[in-house]
């Protein structure tokens, strides 16, 4: 505990010397963020190279913004709202969302790798049927571990919202992997 607490301090002392100018403070909070930011970006653009662009636009329009942040601790919550505006703006201007994802998964793989492949293909099948919107809230809920209020606060929501949103991807995921599990056509029934 007395470890977390001396880290807030850090970055908020770091947080208040970059919002004075300082390029070395901000360069290390960037740096301290970036994989954790190129991470989420991915998760919800399914592209490198756009989540790339959105961690890259997100550090700018942080730096640029960095004086107008009222509070030094919620730096973090800010900087993940700038990137998720990021991403939805990567998302309108390319409108595809290309699969360059790798899932990461702590099981123990098949002796083939061959059922953790069709799991890991049939999840990505399923998510990339959900609207940015969507991508969005269940990244930040399950991948990033933020509570229902915190996603609301993140994401300047109501919580009503945010529970709604988020209860409908949830919906439209099942849906979508329920829909892949269901056998199609045999091939007589293609043909008639």
């Amino acid at each position: 505990m007395a470890v977390q607490s001396m880290e807030r301090s850090v970055q908020r002392d770091l947080v208040e010397a970059a919002q004075r100018g300082d390029h070395e403070a901000f360069e290390v909070l960037a740096i301290g963020s970036a994989d954790r930011l190129f991470a989420i970006a991915r998760l919800i653009l399914r592209d490198v190279d756009l989540a790339q662009d959105a961690v890259q636009e997100a550090l700018i329009r942080s730096w640029r913004g960095l004086p107008s942040l009222r509070d030094p601790e919620r730096f973090d919550a800010w900087l993940h709202r700038l990137l998720v505006n990021c991403c939805t703006d990567q998302a309108r201007t390319r409108q595809r969302l290309a699969a360059n994802v790798r899932v990461i998964d702590d099981r123990l793989p098949d002796p083939d790798g061959s059922g953790l492949a069709a799991d890991r293909d049939q999840l990505e099948r399923g998510f990339r049927r959900l609207r940015i919107e969507q991508r969005t809230l269940v990244v930040m809920r399950y991948y990033l571990g933020l509570s229902l209020p915190e996603l609301a606060d993140t994401l300047s929501l109501p919580m009503g919202t945010v529970k709604s949103r988020l209860h409908y991807a949830m919906e439209t995921l099942r849906a979508a992997l329920e829909a892949d599990l269901r056998p199609g056509p045999s091939a007589t029934e293609k043909t008639a």
